[in-house]
Order: structure tokens, then sequence, then C-alpha cells
């Protein structure tokens, strides 16, 4: 067996189109790569043959299952370890600004009795990540090994990880050409790239959050649900239960944009006090969980459950038992909350009458110049930096009233973040309506 030929089955030739690669073929360049056989070039030529061919549900599945074994893979099952019961259910987001809804949703899904292996990923681009949001809470340690991981589980009903060195290496390798080649966007990569650590993780069923608009990785509602497709079917095809929402990602979510920030505004999803917008996704993701984890009957059930125990206050014990937990300190992250900001810090005023639009994309570019957010894996972000709106997408507002917020890491950053957070925001004399949230499900 050799790469090239595998590489030209999947290219095709002038006028005939690339063809489906058995298990063997994906085995032969995946182990290869992974071990250094297969070069860089001739994988990146596959990667693009499989960017303009395509993969069947089938390779996907191929493709994920040899990615996700290329490494080490977490058997929550078999640990044996007391009050590890399961069922194991996780939520991924695709990206977008503002979403911080698992840091909320899994102590309130926890609370209801579904056991939460989240893995999650730091931000790059004008995306958010959830490590860097849970890291502005001092001590917080996101560096488990499987050990800390499943005994975390095991006594609040979650745990928070990033991805080790030794789980999916195959993806970590894949994913650095992808970045560099123009394939980040094949869906068969992407799904294969989410899936190979979600289920690495030990999950067995999975919810996915698939973001549309121009906030979003997927710009297209069209390309947001072929994603979620893949997603669930290639899940489903791997023995895993599996629903997809998608969803607007038009204008930021919630009233608070970075990465402390962020956690202050899941203490108030917690304390009853939440955004609108972004309890509706978390109520919407969380009923979705307890239905696939066995907890509700049917979605409506699961979200008065996960209502309850926001009601109740159990799911904010649930989150400050992690906090601390995790190397936290809850009683100091509670008395900092509306206290905790940066002191470098404009005002974002209106420019002229009318009903304010704030692009999502934008605003996530501008954040990126505040401190916010990373443009490649090395650089540090600022725990302080981010936005706070005081007007919404959709609002009226007159010339000279106060938008945002804005906080930075310093004086610098300030001026070139807040430079660019007057492109994010446009004004319409016509009134106009937001799109609903929760576009469409797949299942």
């Amino acid at each position: 067996m050799r790469a090239a030929d595998i590489i030209i089955k999947k290219r095709g030739t002038a006028g005939v189109a690339g063809q489906a690669l058995t298990r063997e073929e994906i085995e032969f360049l995946v182990r290869g790569y992974t071990e250094g056989s297969v070069p860089d070039y001739q994988m990146s030529a596959f990667l693009m043959a499989v960017y303009f061919s395509g993969m069947t549900f089938e390779e996907t599945g191929y493709l994920t299952d040899l990615m996700l074994h290329s490494g080490d893979v977490i058997d929550l099952h078999k640990m044996n370890l007391p009050g590890l019961h399961g069922p194991f259910v996780d939520k991924h987001s695709t990206g977008g600004v503002g979403d911080k809804i698992s840091i909320p949703l899994a102590p309130i899904v926890a609370a209801a009795g579904v056991q939460i292996p989240m893995m999650s990923g730091r931000g790059l681009g004008h995306t958010g990540g959830t490590l860097d949001k849970l890291e502005s809470v001092q001590g917080y340690n996101v560096k488990l090994d499987a050990g800390k991981f499943a005994s975390l589980i095991a006594s609040n009903g979650y745990a928070m990880m990033g991805q080790t060195e030794k789980i999916a290496p195959a993806d970590r390798k894949m994913y650095a050409l992808r970045d560099v080649t123009g394939t980040v966007e094949s869906v068969p990569l992407i799904t294969a790239s989410i899936l190979s650590k979600k289920v690495a993780e030990g999950s067995d069923a999975l919810v996915f959050d698939v973001k549309s608009g121009p906030g979003a990785f997927m710009k297209s509602d069209e390309d947001a649900e072929r994603l979620a497709l893949s997603l669930v079917r290639t899940s489903q095809a791997m023995g895993k239960k599996a629903v997809a929402l998608i969803t607007a990602m038009d204008s930021p979510l919630g009233f608070k944009t970075g990465n402390y920030l962020e956690v202050e505004e899941t203490l108030e999803c917690l304390q009853g006090a939440g955004p609108e917008d972004v309890m509706e996704l978390t109520y919407a993701l969380g009923s979705r969980m307890l239905v696939l984890g066995g907890v509700a009957s049917d979605v409506a059930g699961g979200e008065k459950i996960c209502r309850q125990m926001v009601e109740s206050g159990r799911a904010m014990d649930v989150f400050l038992k992690n906090i601390r937990d995790q190397g936290g300190d809850p009683d100091k992250l509670i008395s900092e909350q509306g206290k905790r900001r940066s002191p470098f810090h404009a005002e974002l005023l209106a420019d002229h009458d009318g009903y304010i639009k704030i692009d999502a994309y934008k605003t996530g570019i501008a954040c990126i110049g505040l401190g916010v957010g990373r443009n490649k894996t090395s650089d540090a972000v600022d725990p302080d930096s981010g936005i706070i709106f005081a007007k919404r997408q959709g609002d009226f507002v007159h010339a000279g009233e106060k938008i945002m917020d804005v906080y930075a890491r310093d004086q610098k950053s300030l001026e070139s973040g807040f430079a660019s957070l007057g492109d994010a925001v446009s004004y319409s004399e016509q009134k106009f309506e937001n799109r609903k949230l929760i576009l469409k499900e797949i299942k």
C-alpha cells in the first residue's frame, strides 16, 4: 500500500470523482502520519483531496475512530470509582462571541443527575475558549489526568479539562496542517477533529451547538446544517446518542464578553438573573442532555428540571464545588462579582439615533485587540479585558448614549480594540427583528 495511491484514489482524475476509501487505507495514512512514516506533504495532499472530494459518513466514522485511537482513550465505565455511574453526556459548541454556555450548563445538568466529562478548548481567532474563561478564576486547574478527571466527575457530577498530549495526537498534528493548507473548513475533517476528542473523554451521548451567522465558523445556515448532520450521523455510527441544535450567532451572546466577565455572567445565570438569550440556549441544550441521559422523558420535562436546578440553588452549589475542587477559591469569586474590572476602560457612545446592530465577528476581532483572545496558540490572554453591553442588537439608542463599557489589557490595547469596535456597530432608522436564536434541530 502506498500513500500516493490512496491520495490519487480520493482525489480522482480529470472528469472522474474521487472514490470512497476503505478503513485500511485511511488507517495506513493516519497511523503513518502519527508515527512519522507519512510526511507532511503527503498528508497535506490527502487533506486537500478530502476538502474537494468529501467523505461518506462511513469514511468519516473510520477517520474519527482512527484519530481517536491514535492516543489514550478514557473509558469511564471501566474505572469502578464510587459515585462514577454515568450516563456520561457532553455538549460541544462550534464557537462564537460571548458563548459562555458550557460554564453554567455543566453544573445545571450535573445537579440533575447526568454526569458530564467535558474536554474543552482555548480561544483562537475571534471565538472565545472555555479553558481561558475558567483560568480567569485564580488557581483553577484544567490540566487533569484521567484519574483526577474521573474522580471529580464521581464526586460532583462534572469536571472540565483540556486536551492532553496523549489524547488524539493524530488530530493535533493534522489540525496544525489544516490551519496552514486552507483545509480547515472541510466538514468531514471538522467532524473527525471534534469527535475524536469528544469520544476520547468518555461520553456516551453528545449534544452539539452548531453556530450559524457572521460570528460563527459556518456563515450560512446551509453549511451549519451540513456540519450538524455530519456530527450527529457520525456520532451515531460510532454508537453514541447525539442531537444538534443550529443556533444563530449574529450578535454576541449575553451582556458580557471576555474571560472573567463571562464567568461573572455565569454566576448571574446560576443566581437566576442571567440574560434571556443565554438562559434560552442553556435550557435548550440542557434539556436535551437530560433526555439523552435518561433523566427526562422529553425536552419540556428536561427544561423544567433545569429551571428547578437554578431556582433551588442546587446548580450554584455544584458550580462552586467544582471551582474549589479544581483549585479555585469560590468565596473570592463571589466577593469579586461586579467589582473586578481592568483599570484600562472607555465607554463607546452612539454616533447618532437609530436601532443598533452589533456584528459578532467584528466584535470578536476587536476583543483580540483588547486582550481577550489570541491570533496564534502561543499568545497569552488577559483575564480582565472584555466588554459589558449597555445596549443589545435591536435596541434604539440616541446619539451620545452608552452602548458598551470596554476594558483592555493596557492603554495600547484599549486604543487598538476600541477603534475596531466602532466598525462593529451600525445603525438603522427602521426597527428590525432579530433572528430567532434556535434555528433547527437535527436528530
